[in-house]
């Protein structure tokens, strides 16, 4: 018969306890539907009953999230599933180092890090390499993580400018019937960058920045031609370039320069039959020094997590049709 340990897990105040449980219990509720323990909640402290290894692993948890909380950062429903998830498979030695990977601070004081390990993979990638090619479904912070890399490169003077750049797909790259100035036709493909620069750097900030040329938002047309050094590029929506426009794009780059092309092969918004850039782009660069692709997927969205289960959904449906 399987020996049963009882332990408590004690917090310094009943707002740390609120924090890591989550209101009305949300956060404990998740934890206990994915272990066999009992937690009980009395106030400020936790009573954990099950087998040794289960209130061993439960104790972890707890204390991991705790720490990501004194660490200044609010403990989210993801933030609980991830880290069950990681101690399930034995993989709680990346818990502390993914949290304690801050980017940067926002203007509003939320610090930018990793949530899953696929997106530290991600960052480490574009520390380590000239170019990186970040493929994955919507909600795994592909743009959001560049955007932040890219700024913390320009605060650390490692480069001198960002170019965040997008194609104009769905107007077929023919502007010219929207109505007002070029900037006014190209700034809805464009406002997720903005968001990103916005949620980041605050408002004031990027417009600055911008009127100095520090940070220049322009579509993809707008690449021909030019050498791109000490800057950070950016190519977002890069599943939908076209081989042709992908190579134009790369071949940009020049000195003291970093490059991050970010996409979602799934959401591929170019006329049938034609080839991405980026699907191509995969297989080409795949092997050469200085390159890498990282991939992420539905476990690494850190939105909601019926986004997940959407992109689970689809996936399926996908490879059933196939």
């Amino acid at each position: 018969m399987q020996q049963i340990t009882e332990k408590k897990f004690l917090f310094e105040s009943s707002q740390e306890a609120l924090a890591i449980l989550g209101r009305n219990d949300e956060f404990l509720n998740v934890v206990c539907s994915a272990f066999s323990a009992k937690v009980i909640s009395r106030g400020e402290e936790l009573i954990i009953t099950g087998s040794a290894n289960e209130v061993a692993t439960l104790t972890n948890l707890f204390t991991e999230l705790l720490f990501l909380y004194r660490q200044g950062n609010p403990v989210t429903a993801h933030d609980v599933q991830y880290s069950i998830r990681l101690l399930k498979a034995g993989q709680e030695d990346y818990l502390r180092k993914m949290f304690d990977d801050t980017v940067l601070v926002t203007v509003r004081g939320r610090h930018i890090k990793p949530k899953t390990l696929g997106q530290r993979d991600y960052l480490q990638a574009i520390r380590n390499n000239y170019i990186t090619l970040g493929i994955g479904p919507a909600g795994t912070g592909k743009t959001y993580l560049a955007v932040a890399m890219a700024v913390f490169s320009l605060k650390k003077k490692e480069v001198e400018r960002i170019i965040l750049t997008r194609p104009a797909v769905e107007a077929g790259e023919k502007l010219g019937f929207l109505p007002g100035d070029l900037q006014d036709k190209v700034d809805p493909y464009l406002r997720p960058l903005y968001d990103a620069l916005y949620d980041i750097l605050g408002a004031e900030t990027v417009q600055k920045y911008m009127a100095k040329n520090i940070i220049e938002v322009a579509p993809l047309a707008y690449m021909r031609g030019r050498t791109l050094d000490d800057a950070f590029i950016i190519l977002d929506e890069a599943q939908n370039t076209t081989p042709p426009q992908m190579k134009m794009f790369l071949t940009r780059f020049g000195f003291g320069s970093k490059m991050v092309v970010t996409g979602d092969l799934s959401q591929i918004d170019l006329a049938r039959g034609t080839m991405s850039g980026l699907r191509q782009a995969q297989q080409i660069l795949k092997g050469i020094p200085g390159i890498q692709c990282i991939t992420l997927d539905a476990s690494d969205v850190i939105r909601h997590e019926i986004v997940a289960r959407i992109i689970h959904a689809y996936d399926k449906f996908e490879q059933d049709e196939n």
